[in-house]
């Protein structure tokens, strides 16, 4: 449980009015005092994130967010904050007094939510100190939310909300394959893991872990070399090779040597299909091609990292793109949850893998990006473009690969019949 990465975990996100016991309930759900639980209201100020395991389910995320009647001006940008925490999650646990009634925030909040599609569970909370108010379960009814009465304190009910989480969880929200819909039992993939300055010492970096597991989980064959043993690894296969996968730096030299009756790609391109929308990180790398000097770039990355001295989205993308352009661009650099407030000015979003960050909060980025009218492409996809190559990188999806790029499609099916 505990190595489980945050990005393969459904995110439950808590919110409700300061001491409505959100941290409370936290601790009675995990069994442990993992979260500062305290009489003084606002002592959660910014949101919190906390992993455990919540069977059947398996490895969660819990957040802890500020209350949502927060006071004064640095009350509403808690507030605000906490509310941000929507595009992380998959489900909303709603912490309720049991003898309150809805408040005008706790409505918007549902507003959101509705809006949003995510799934919400009421806690009414306290049921140790109070009955639950008629009004209350009436309103959640009416709004077609389960409700659950709980008492933190004494731990009744929780079983019984634990079950309603369960049973509220998104279908679905962690069994998009990688690249294991790809390939039949039996069949060989080769993956392409360089062993530069950025590979973490003695271990791959998690894209490539959980591509090779994916590939297992699917009872393939995973072959893995670096770059410049690609040739001859194809070659040894007595079995010909369903498809080659490639970090994106290695892109050019792997290209050159795959042979062309196999797939390629990489695994940012992988991760752009499971955890957002491929066909649009794909339409923004051809919106590269609109670029002009002095227009403005933003690098977005999911998470914070060790940033080597070539690093690829410090050094060599913006390199890449102004290589492209023919003249200067003006990057500006974010990292972790959420994008600059000043988006619309922006020409492109080169977003990272987003390895670190789940399904929900990827597309819920390109959903802000979209509203901005800003293109939004990743670094993988942006990489094949601009060496020219993203048409076979695409060919393990070739719908997608045929509706942006044709003329390639028909120029291949040329050279076949010839």
């Amino acid at each position: 449980m505990q190595t489980t990465p945050r990005a393969n975990r459904l995110h439950i996100a808590l919110f409700g009015r300061r001491n409505a016991g959100k941290s409370s309930l936290i601790n009675a759900l995990t069994g442990q005092q993992i979260a500062l639980v305290s009489d003084v209201p606002g002592t959660t100020t910014d949101p919190v994130f906390k992993a455990m395991e919540l069977l059947p389910l398996g490895p969660v995320v819990l957040i802890d967010t500020a209350g949502l009647d927060d006071e004064g001006e640095l009350g509403a940008l808690r507030v605000k904050r906490s509310l941000q925490v929507l595009w992380h999650a998959d489900l909303v646990l709603l912490v309720l007094e049991a003898r309150s009634v809805l408040s005008v925030s706790e409505r918007d909040l549902l507003a959101a939510c509705r809006e949003k599609k995510l799934p919400v569970v009421a806690a009414l909370n306290k049921t140790d100190l109070q009955p639950v108010s008629d009004k209350l379960k009436a309103e959640l009814a009416a709004l077609g939310i389960a409700a659950v009465p709980v008492s933190a304190l004494t731990g009744a009910g929780i079983d019984e909300l634990k079950a309603a989480l369960i049973r509220s969880a998104p279908p679905g929200w962690d069994d998009r394959p990688l690249v294991g819909d790809l390939l039949a039992p039996g069949d060989i993939a080769v993956l392409v893991v360089p062993i530069d300055k950025a590979a973490p010492k003695g271990r791959l970096i998690l894209p490539q872990v959980q591509t090779l597991r994916d590939i297992l989980d699917h009872n393939a064959v995973a072959v893995v070399c670096k770059e410049d043993r690609v040739g001859e690894t194809i070659q040894k296969q007595r079995q010909k090779p369903e498809i080659v996968i490639t970090d994106s730096q290695a892109f050019a030299k792997v290209n050159a040597k795959t042979p062309p009756d196999i797939l390629l790609t990489s695994f940012s391109i992988l991760f752009a299909r499971q955890k957002g929308d491929l066909a649009v990180l794909a339409a923004g790398a051809v919106a590269i091609d609109s670029l002009k000097p002095g227009d403005k770039v933003l690098v977005a990355e999911a998470c914070t990292h060790h940033r080597v001295e070539d690093d690829i989205g410090r050094v060599k993308l913006p390199r890449l793109l102004e290589k492209k352009v023919g003249g200067k661009l003006q990057f500006s650099w974010s990292a972790g949850t959420s994008f600059p407030e000043d988006l619309p000015a922006y020409k492109l979003i080169l977003h990272c893998g987003g390895c670190m960050i789940n399904r929900r909060e990827m597309l819920s980025r390109l959903a802000l990006a979209k509203a901005a009218g800003v293109p939004v492409v990743n670094y993988g996809v942006a990489i094949a473009h601009l060496l020219g190559i993203l048409p076979r990188a695409l060919s393990p999806f070739p719908e997608l690969a045929r509706q942006l790029f044709p003329e390639y499609y028909r120029e291949r099916q040329m050279k076949e019949h010839v």
